[in-house]
């Protein structure tokens, strides 16, 4: 005695017609574990969907790893455009160049880890912000010395 196939499911890109109810996400598919038992023995509708021996509630089998000591596949480019910081490290380094160094220190840190451009910037600014602050100390230096080498002189008229 022979069961009748199921039926088809319907059409997932055909919209559900006037009669029809749309399907439930809660029931199982149609040919699946909730069919009533046949007498007959025979793979059941899961099995004819899926394979022997996988059923309802169980993880595919898994995909084969890569061999140790060999490459995987590439991974794609990661292109986060360019680090904020390292571009206000440089502008920073022009206009308060201990601000520059910080910036740069810190574009530099968050360059290591992430794939954005940026990292001739972030040398750029910590390179002026070193320069410009040390400009600084050697004018602000140069000024202290001639107040008080110009101090020491008219003290002594």
């Amino acid at each position: 005695m022979s069961q009748p196939p199921p039926p088809l499911p319907p059409d997932p890109d055909q919209p559900p017609g006037p009669q029809e109810a749309p399907p439930s996400p809660y029931e199982p598919p149609p040919g699946s574990w909730a069919q009533p038992p046949s007498d007959e023995p025979g793979p059941s509708g899961w099995e004819q969907q899926h394979g022997p021996g996988q059923q309802w509630g169980q993880q595919p089998p898994y995909v084969p790893q890569v061999p140790y000591g060999q490459y995987g596949p590439p991974s794609p480019p990661r292109r986060g455009g360019t680090n904020v910081l390292a571009v206000l490290s440089l502008i920073f380094a022009f206009v308060f160049a201990p601000a520059g160094i910080v910036l740069g220190h810190l574009a530099k840190r968050q360059l290591r880890t992430s794939g954005e451009d940026g990292d001739q910037l972030a040398t750029w600014g910590l390179v002026l912000g070193y320069v410009v602050t040390a400009l600084y100390l050697l004018v602000c230096c140069g000024l202290l010395t001639l107040m008080f080498w110009v101090g020491v002189d008219q003290r002594t008229v």
